[in-house]
């Protein structure tokens, strides 16, 4: 069994059921494999979590970089772009982020993810205007939030209508 089945697993329980069904046995089971073969792999569930809120971070960093050309403003511009492209694909997306922030409530587990929200919220070098900057970017933060909870909220339409705005407002 690969580690990403078993993280995709622990995902989907969290998402489905909430912090009190992440249980290492019902993460194997899920995952079809035995309690033994999940433990190879993560010792405790503290060690799954950190594993689950790691993964997440690099691939919203991974989506991050992909956007980012360097040029003055491209990191909220890449910013923006990454979180509508988690909001306007794969379902699973943003429904991880939700799950890993519920499991990560000990301060401990959350502190990456804390460090990950500094680091994106921080002001980069290069904004034409960092407040409109921090705007837009907490603007698309508490999308992604509200998206999560509501996903029927807003149509491919209307989410790439807001995506845009969001974009215009990084140019002025």
């Amino acid at each position: 069994m690969k580690r990403e089945a078993l993280l995709d697993a622990a995902e989907s329980l969290l998402f489905e059921h909430g912090t009190q069904a992440l249980t290492l046995a019902a993460v194997a089971d899920r995952a079809g494999v035995s309690k033994g073969g999940l433990l190879y792999h993560f010792p405790t569930k503290e060690a799954l979590v950190r594993a689950m809120v790691a993964r997440v971070i690099e691939e919203f960093d991974g989506l991050v970089a992909s956007h980012d050309d360097g040029t003055p403003g491209s990191y909220s511009r890449a910013y923006v772009e990454a979180t509508f492209e988690i909001l306007t694909g794969e379902a699973r997306a943003h429904r991880r982020w939700s799950a890993i922030t519920a499991a990560a409530t000990d301060p401990e587990q959350a502190e990456p993810l804390n460090e990950a929200m500094r680091r994106w919220h921080g002001e980069p070098a290069g904004e034409r205007d960092p407040g409109a900057a921090m705007v837009v970017r907490l603007a698309a933060e508490g999308l992604w939030e509200v998206v999560s909870h509501a996903p029927e909220l807003y149509d491919g339409e209307q989410l790439e209508a807001l995506k845009q705005r969001l974009l215009a407002l990084l140019e002025r």
